[in-house]
């Protein structure tokens, strides 16, 4: 089955069985609690390929996480505009967000934890641990974020020389958000197997409640009468070895489903491998 079809079936599954319920944001939303999907990232990657989900924005953003920045200036430097509506409007910043956290999260001592440095120490060294965790759910740090993390864990798993990830979202917006944040994770799996020497396995990404916005219904109905096309791979066109020194311009999109569109070594960021049904506008819910 291919593997987009997951996250289809999930979005149908919200417009024609989701309980309306009011939101945080006045908007209103179709809404299910507990899902699950699963992706085998040994050849695909699953970026969506029925609307275009932007690969430049999910590997900028996912880099600013791992740089542990707060301010949005360094995305809005690279012409990436996503976290602009909750940063504070003289400053850019955004308080102790994911990037915060992952790599300075503060304890109660004061004392600061890089958990992705030392996650990837652990993968290395101590590969059956079933400590591999990294978490954004900081409760003492809430109150300063611009928006409590919605993706608040992930775990990382080794067997046979494949590393395979799983991540809890306690919230999830399936027409805008959930496409995005399949995307960061995969590539965040491909990222971690690549300095680690593994082989990529599997993303595994569990929702709490996930939810369309009414004002999205149209937009996921035109979606859902879309054909996916095959997805692409993703090539890491470096051999580096700090998860925390990767650029845009190391990772391709190349043609998938045996279409050779080809792969230019040199030109990194690729976005040109990456065949997508139109992209398909919806209001972001602040």
């Amino acid at each position: 089955m291919h593997q987009e079809r997951q996250y289809l079936g999930l979005l149908r599954e919200v417009v024609e069985c989701g309980v309306p319920k009011p939101d945080r944001t006045g908007v209103g939303v179709l809404s299910l609690f507990g899902r699950w999907m699963r992706f085998d990232l040994s050849e695909e990657f699953p970026l969506l390929t029925t609307k275009e989900v932007r690969f430049r924005s999910v590997a900028y953003e996912l880099l600013w996480f791992l740089s542990g920045g707060r301010n949005v200036r360094y995305l809005n430097e690279a012409g990436v505009r996503i976290w602009d509506e909750w940063a504070d409007p003289d400053t850019g910043d955004l308080g102790p967000v994911y990037g915060a956290q992952w790599r300075s999260w503060t304890g109660a001592d004061g004392a600061a934890v890089d958990q992705m440095a030392r996650v990837v120490d652990e993968i290395r060294g101590d590969p059956d641990s079933r400590r591999l965790v990294v978490s954004a759910w900081n409760v003492s740090d809430l109150p300063d974020m611009a928006l409590p993390p919605c993706h608040v864990l992930f775990q990382f798993y080794v067997a046979g020389g494949r590393l395979s990830l799983a991540l809890y979202q306690r919230s999830g917006d399936v027409f805008l958000g959930v496409p995005f944040n399949i995307a960061s994770y995969a590539l965040l799996l491909r990222m971690t197997a690549h300095v680690t020497g593994l082989e990529p396995g599997e993303f595994v990404h569990y929702l709490g409640d996930v939810h369309l916005y009414v004002n999205h219904l149209e937009q996921a109905r035109t979606q859902l009468l879309r054909e996916p096309f095959p997805l692409p791979r993703l090539e890491i066109v470096s051999s580096r070895s700090d998860l925390f020194s990767f650029e845009y311009d190391d990772f391709v999109l190349a043609g998938g489903g045996g279409e050779e569109l080809g792969r230019r070594r040199g030109e990194g960021g690729g976005h040109w491998g990456y065949r997508h049904h139109p992209a398909i506008p919806a209001p972001v819910a602040v």
